[in-house]
């Protein structure tokens, strides 16, 4: 499975409509409205990268409001829970 992170200019006046709409494609898993240099940050999960470019340019492109994007592969995830079982192999279960 392929994670990526699409980082989305967006018209300010269009942000909740474009974060709605973001949410309803296939292939989205999060819409994230956020400070800085972007407007929205969308997760996406697809099998490959074939269906990562028809997210990207076919879906989340043609969106209303959205301006421009920039999209980030992810190799791998360091998410707290992933770490906790790795560092947990070998042990006994907690009782």
């Amino acid at each position: 499975m392929i994670t990526a992170f699409v980082l989305l200019d967006v018209d300010v006046d269009q942000v909740p409509e474009a974060a709605e709409a973001l949410c309803h494609l296939d292939g989205v898993t999060e819409v994230y409205s956020v400070t800085g240099r972007y407007d929205l940050i969308v997760k996406v999960r697809v099998p490959e990268n074939e269906a990562l470019a028809d997210v990207v340019t076919g879906g989340i492109g043609k969106v209303a409001g959205v301006r421009g994007s920039e999209t980030v592969i992810a190799f791998r995830s360091y998410a707290e829970d992933v770490l906790d079982a790795g560092f947990a192999l070998g042990q006994d279960p907690p009782a």
